[in-house]
Parts: structure tokens; C-alpha cells; sequence
């Protein structure tokens, strides 16, 4: 192999592969970056055998060929390199790569490519085509609703649903539940159902940042696994197995009360609540008030903490319904605020020991679901 590229290339194609390496296994090769010319590019590849992430770029192929580079130290070269022409060539029988660029000279020892795992191919005749700036959206508007421990596997992927022209993402860790759907721009022809690691469709999200094409989600048969393909990234993860909860029955169907604030306002009150809220499982309490003739509801955010002390704001609300005063996790809050770009949301809530239910207004296909903290009063 022979090859030839720009430093900055290299280095932002091993910028977006490198989050598959293995952080820790027993098999070398998974410490590795595959290295392949591939019709006039050069391809990078790396896994940790539940995701794999390949991304091609732009270079000068003289010899065809391939191997595996270890991932932190191409990582360590490449941004070590100046702008500029990177020289690649590799010694077959010793399987040495030669890394040349301006006055910088490295030999490193790699590993045979044919120890690395095989990738599955996507077919793309196939495939769904999903618009990349509603994949974003929909990725940053419901991974991080997904369990973080594997207590309960399932939970930590996030369920996929694409039905005639709709697709639905939904995740939840038991205590919140975020779905968003959106329209595809032609409709699917079988429906779908799968389980998504929160964490590949995160990367997904990550990597697809600035491309500008559609997506194309295929699902090999038999395989238990789903292919995302970009214009010069593919993402391959393994799915999920098990029954996903089904969250329709979690949604409130109704309420009695519906506070709209401004988004920005109730994002930094929910902020300002946590300092305190953060000793205490990150409770706070809120009180809604219902407006009269001549003055605007009311929200009081208030949170104690013993150590630190306490915290209070108040928010001017359209309030349409009754008052109620109800605990949540004020953490959840921040993080769906996080997310909503809308000016204003709207606060849903029954009883206080019912869910309350986050829209953002003006964006009807997100709905954020939390359930309420028990506050012993």
C-alpha cells in the first residue's frame, strides 16, 4: 500500500472513527485502526465489536492494500504532523507503515488487516432514507432519556419505529420518557421496530454534524444489526434484544393544568435550582399559580439542601387550569431544556403525583414525559 493525503483529512477522519476503539479487549487488532484504499480513497475503520464507525477521504492511491495502525499512536503522529501532504506505505512483510510529513519520519509497527473483523455491507437500494437535520434533531432530542447503567439492557437503547411515512425515536430510563417523530420524504415499504444503543445513535449524531445528504438506514436480515450510511461516514452497532416498554400507556392523555414560560427563563430557574436541589436527589419543588384578570400566573421553583442552603425563583406563566404544587428532578429538567430550541415550552401536570408532561411549543412531534419525586410532605 501507497498512499497519499492532507494532514487535516487524516486527522478529522480519525477524529470520527477512533470513538469505536475498543478502550479495552484482549484482542490487539481492536486497539487498531483498519487502514484500506478503496476506489480511489482512502478508508478508516475502527470497532469495538458492538459499534463500528468507517469514514473515507480524498487521497492519492499508487498501491493498493491495507492494515491495521494502532489507534493512539496514528492519533499522536497525525496531530504531531504539519498541514499539509501525508505519505503512507506500508511494508508488507514486516507490516511496518512508513507516516511521512514535512521533516517528520515514523515507522510503525501494525497489525495484518485480515485479523480485523469483517464489516457488513449496506444495501443501499434498500434502505430507508431518513432527512440528516431531523436525524440530528430527533438523536439529540431522546438519547439522553436513555438509562445509562445495564440493569435493565433494554433501556439503554432507544426504539426505533418507522411505519408507512412516519419514524418514531422514544427512550426512557424508567423515570422519563422523550419521543419525537418525524415525516419521511418518501414512505417505507415493511415496518420497522428496533432497539438502537442510545450510545451509537449519540456518535451517529456526533458524526453526521456537517453532512448535508440524506441518511440511509438499512437493516440486514438475520444479522440483529442496523447500518447507518452518510456520504463519507457509515456507522454499523449491533441492536438490542428484548421487548422495549411499551410507553403509550405512560403518556397522560389529559390535564388539568398547562403552564407556558419562556424557555430560556425556566432553563436558567431550573439551573439555579439544582446548585441546591444536586444534595437532596436533585429535588425541587414547583408551585404553579393561576393568573387573575390583571396579573400573570405564576411559577415558584424553590429547592433546600441542608449543607448548602436553599434557592428560590419565579417565573411569569400562562397558566390555563387550576394551580397545583408539585416535585420533580430538576436535573431532568435541565436536560430536556437543553434540547427544546423553541421561545416558549409548555409545563402539562395533573396531580402531584402524576407525570408531568414537558411540549415544546410550536413543535408537535416532541413530547417529554418525567415522573414526579415523592417529597414525604
Amino acid at each position: 500500500m501507497k498512499v497519499s493525503c492532507l494532514q487535516e483529512n487524516l486527522a478529522k477522519g480519525l477524529s470520527i472513527v477512533s470513538r469505536a476503539v475498543a478502550a479495552r479487549s484482549t484482542l490487539p487488532v481492536l486497539g487498531n485502526i483498519l487502514l484500506a484504499t478503496d476506489q480511489s480513497r482512502l478508508r478508516l475503520s475502527a470497532t469495538n465489536l458492538e459499534m463500528t464507525i468507517t469514514c473515507w477521504i480524498g487521497a492519492k492511491i499508487e498501491e493498493e492494500g491495507s492494515t491495521t495502525i494502532p489507534a493512539k499512536t496514528f492519533n499522536d503522529i497525525v496531530g504531531a504532523l504539519p498541514q499539509g501532504q501525508v505519505e503512507m506505505s506500508l511494508n508488507v512483510r514486516t507490516q511496518s507503515l512508513n507516516v511521512r510529513g514535512g521533516s517528520f519520519n515514523n515507522d510503525v509497527k501494525c497489525i495484518d488487516a485480515q485479523e480485523f473483523p469483517i464489516i457488513p455491507q449496506a444495501d443501499l437500494t434498500s434502505g430507508i432514507h431518513l432527512n440528516v437535520t431531523d436525524l440530528r434533531e430527533m438523536i439529540e432530542h431522546v438519547t439522553f432519556a436513555a438509562a445509562t447503567d445495564d440493569a435493565r439492557p433494554i433501556l439503554t437503547g432507544v426504539l426505533v419505529k418507522i411505519e408507512a411515512g412516519t419514524v418514531t425515536f422514544a427512550a426512557t430510563d424508567g423515570y422519563r420518557l422523550a419521543v419525537r417523530t418525524a415525516h419521511l420524504s418518501s414512505p417505507a415499504g415493511e415496518p420497522v421496530t428496533a432497539v438502537i444503543p442510545a450510545r451509537a445513535l449519540a456518535e451517529l449524531g456526533r458524526v453526521a454534524g456537517d453532512q448535508d445528504e440524506a441518511a440511509i438506514m438499512t437493516l440486514p436480515p438475520a444479522r440483529a444489526q442496523v447500518i447507518f450510511h452518510l456520504k463519507d461516514v457509515e456507522l454499523v452497532s449491533q441492536l438490542i434484544e428484548g421487548a422495549f416498554p411499551d410507553y403509550q400507556h405512560i403518556i397522560p392523555r389529559n390535564y388539568t393544568s398547562r403552564t407556558v414560560m419562556s424557555t430560556e427563563a425556566f432553563l436558567k430557574a431550573c439551573k439555579a435550582a439544582d446548585i441546591f436541589a444536586r444534595e437532596n436527589a436533585h429535588t425541587a419543588r414547583f408551585k404553579i399559580t393561576a393568573g387573575g384578570e390583571l396579573e400573570p400566573g405564576m411559577v415558584e421553583i424553590d429547592a433546600q439542601a441542608a449543607e448548602t442552603g436553599s434557592n428560590e425563583a419565579r417565573l411569569d406563566a400562562t397558566v390555563e387550569g387550576g394551580s397545583v404544587e408539585i416535585s420533580f428532578n430538576v436535573k431532568y429538567m435541565v436536560d430536556v431544556l437543553n434540547v427544546i430550541s423553541t421561545p416558549n415550552v409548555a409545563l402539562e401536570t395533573t396531580t402531584p403525583s402524576s407525570p408531568g408532561v414537558i411540549r415544546a411549543v410550536g413543535l408537535d412531534d416532541y413530547l417529554y414525559v418525567v415522573m414526579p419525586m415523592r417529597t414525604g410532605k
